[in-house]
């Protein structure tokens, strides 16, 4: 079953009882994730054209415990790729932006710079600094563009700034998913040296996800919950 966070409120009582369906062991697991897990990082995918390859960078956030992935459509519409995701859709949020008659690009800019992101487009332009010079002394947002054009004018705009992985050979980009995966490995690199405080996620955050995923996870969750508010009833 699939649960959007419009759906989520968190109640301790609900997710002790649904606890009593899932194994001590993935338990263990979800809570090993959860210590790991970031908002402090997100990225931003930009009218990709071949879905494979936006699933293939979903799976790589999931990897590099990022929670959050924005997706812009223009002229194509994202489906997620089950076989090249491995079920790593089922972890993190994705975020869509899509309004006829509205700026996609500004009005995911807008949401990310409201939650006190700095945003990078992914370009070799002139005016891009090197992945090496890029800190995560603050939040992030890298956007990655489509496969034949990169980053549109729009992003390069109305971005904060652009960012490059130096190339060594005579080829100057690398597939979406594996400059993701560069990016990300780096980033998270530096800020574990850097012990930023408020990297990994809230208790409250936790506990939102937390009731996501036991959901998410147990079957018939749905029935669970109806059994679990009659009894609270019964027992009043």
């Amino acid at each position: 079953m699939r649960i959007t966070n419009e759906e989520i409120t968190f109640d301790q009582d609900l997710l002790d009882y649904l606890g009593r369906f899932i194994t001590e062991h993935k338990k263990g697991v979800i809570e090993q994730v959860l210590s790991k897990r970031t908002k402090y990082l997100t990225v931003v995918l930009e009218d990709i054209f071949k879905p494979h390859n936006a699933s293939a960078v979903i799976r790589t956030c999931d990897c590099f415990g990022l929670q959050d992935i924005h997706v812009i459509e223009k002229t194509n519409q994202y489906k997620v790729n089950p076989f090249v995701t491995r079920g790593a859709s089922q972890w993190v949020d994705l975020h869509k932006y899509f309004q006829a008659g509205k700026n996609a690009v500004e009005t995911c800019f807008d949401t990310l710079r409201k939650n006190g992101y700095k945003i990078y487009g992914t370009s070799p332009a002139s005016t891009s600094i090197s992945i090496y010079d890029l800190q995560p002394t603050e939040k992030l947002a890298l956007v990655f563009g489509n496969e034949h054009e990169g980053i549109s004018e729009d992003v390069k705009a109305k971005a904060d700034g652009l960012v490059h992985i130096p190339m060594l050979g005579f080829t100057d980009s690398y597939n979406i998913s594996v400059a993701a995966s560069i990016f990300l490995y780096d980033l998270v690199k530096k800020a574990d040296s850097l012990n930023i405080p408020d990297f990994y996620l809230s208790e409250e955050e936790k506990n939102m996800l937390r009731m996501k995923w036991y959901r998410s996870i147990v079957k018939n969750s749905e029935i669970h919950e109806k059994v679990f508010r009659k009894n609270l009833q019964d027992n009043l």
